[in-house]
């Protein structure tokens, strides 16, 4: 597979489980990430490529309401995210200050962005909800970022979850939470998962037939 459009339909198709799976037979056994569960306006299983952002601990000089309106701020960040990204945000595991409300989620679904994935959580809960975007992250909590997060950057490697994203990376995202894939990787990674998903509905059926699992 060499098709980006071709690669991601066929991620659609495979379970992040079977992708941990074969991922791991490659050698990479860090791959989910840990605290992104599906959360809202979840519609199936997502691909696409990872639009990273970092946080960092909260500085009262850096980490005020004024801070919004910095173009080195979530809002300048969202208005670089292409259509068909989906955001990784390196929230370090923070559950008490929502990195993103409804607003900022309102216009990532204009700029046609796949989904929101972050260690983290969201505020503004029953808003980001109606959104429709598809957000997996730790929950909701009420206190914006500057409450507890500083926001540092977009576009760079990040730990989101334990994890190392780099941007375009690519992330699969369901119901059991997200997986990274590297660029470099993916081709040879769906090929694979695909495959190992045929042989895993062919054990299924000699299950039901009842064949011992021996063998």
């Amino acid at each position: 597979m060499t098709d980006d459009a071709t690669i991601a339909e066929a991620l659609r198709g495979v379970t992040t489980a079977t992708l941990t799976t074969v991922l791991l037979r490659k050698g990479l056994r860090n791959v989910w990430i840990r605290g992104a569960a599906p959360l809202a306006g979840f519609p199936g299983r997502i691909v696409g490529p990872a639009f990273t952002l970092r946080f960092a601990p909260a500085r009262e000089d850096l980490a005020t309401p004024e801070s919004w309106s910095s173009p080195r701020s979530t809002r300048g960040a969202i208005e670089d995210m292409p259509p068909g990204a989906i955001a990784v945000a390196d929230a370090m595991g923070i559950t008490d200050a929502g990195i993103f409300g409804d607003i900022l989620c309102a216009r990532m679904v204009k700029r046609g962005v796949a989904a929101l994935v972050t260690d983290g959580v969201v505020r503004d809960g029953e808003g980001v909800i109606a959104t429709g975007l598809p957000v997996f992250a730790r929950g909701i909590a009420a206190p914006p970022s500057v409450a507890g997060l500083t926001f540092a950057g977009w576009q760079e490697t990040i730990g989101c979850g334990g994890v190392a994203v780099q941007p375009g990376d690519t992330i699969v995202a369901d119901r059991d939470g997200a997986v990274v894939i590297p660029k470099a990787l993916v081709a040879e990674v769906a090929a694979l998962a695909v495959e190992q998903e045929k042989l895993e509905a062919w054990i299924l059926e000699e299950v039901d037939r009842g064949v011992p699992l021996p063998g």
